[in-house]
């Protein structure tokens, strides 16, 4: 209880009782914003303990590139895009992805089956011809497929568009005669850069692995997801742009795999001939937003993105 004296009840005391209780009322009004502020500081510090905390500028890569990683999924003598609905009517396949595929196979089948990628939102089938070591069928133990902007310039690059769910792609030539039949494919030697890349296999040193590089096409004519000879409606780069007849920039699928073989390539084949007739199958089945996104995020901003489709 406040007492007052006499001094507190005439004029002249009634000002000073009033400017004590002004100042009374903003010390306390101070000490509760100090109180606010170190509780609102410890807050956020609290919270940023528990963000991942964003990648600086120095430690973001500047590639335009987003990539899965799909392991041997099967093998068939199928191909849902060169020969559909006539199961066994190819040459040996091995699949990636997609768990399903087979000569049957279409966008509403694939969309309903699993896959081997990851990321798991890739539902895209991918396929190539059958490595033989001799007799013995070999499987890649290294599956890499990338989703690159380069090939165009820089400023095309910043206008790539998504992939088209549902497109269906060939590159390289089953059919070569010869090394010069196909200019796409090149098989090297992993970590063994003093070994010439080659279109035909190559021999590696013991203890090293045969790796297979594969483009795709990265222009599409904007219409079509397929044509009769399921490339015709794919084009490559010309002097770093997309030529008028297929003017959409698109991401190059980059297809990687990497053997347990090595030495003597004499003992080697596909299942479609020697090492220059390497060919890859792609069925696009991505979900339209995750391809949006990583293409936007990765491949316009021209950073370098994991499987997660983040930096």
């Amino acid at each position: 209880m406040l007492f007052l004296d006499r001094r507190t009840t005439g004029p002249r005391g009634r000002r000073a009782l009033t400017r004590w209780r002004y100042r009374i009322a903003g010390l306390a009004a101070a000490a509760l914003a100090a109180s606010l502020i170190q509780a609102n500081a410890g807050n956020a510090a609290a919270d940023r303990s528990t963000r991942p905390e964003p990648k600086a500028a120095a430690d973001v890569v500047r590639v335009a590139e987003f990539l899965a990683e799909c392991p041997y999924t099967h093998r068939a003598p199928d191909d849902p895009i060169v020969l559909p609905n006539l199961p066994g009517a190819s040459h040996m396949h091995s699949f990636f992805g997609n768990d399903s595929t087979n000569a049957h196979s279409d966008l509403a089948s694939l969309e309903r089956a699993g896959t081997s990628c990851s990321p798991t939102t890739d539902l895209s089938s991918y396929w190539v011809p059958t490595l033989y070591d001799g007799d013995k069928a070999v499987e890649p133990t290294g599956t890499t497929f990338y989703y690159l902007g380069e090939g165009v310039r820089d400023d095309i690059i910043r206008t790539i568009k998504p992939l088209p769910r549902g497109l269906r792609i060939v590159a390289g030539n089953a059919k070569a005669a010869g090394p010069g039949d196909n200019t796409i494919s090149r098989w090297s030697c992993l970590h063994h850069g003093e070994v010439n890349p080659s279109h035909d296999f190559v021999n590696c040193p013991a203890g090293s692995m045969m790796e297979s590089y594969l483009d795709f096409p990265q222009c599409w004519n904007g219409r079509d997801l397929d044509s009769a000879d399921h490339k015709s409606h794919m084009a490559y780069p010309v002097a770093g742009a997309c030529p008028s007849t297929h003017p959409v920039p698109v991401p190059k699928l980059r297809q990687v795999l990497r053997y347990p073989v090595n030495g003597d390539p004499a003992r080697f084949r596909l299942a479609s001939g020697r090492g220059y007739t390497m060919h890859g199958d792609f069925f696009n089945v991505w979900p339209e937003a995750e391809m949006a996104q990583r293409v936007r995020d990765c491949i316009n901003a021209i950073i370098k993105c994991g499987a997660d489709g983040t930096p």
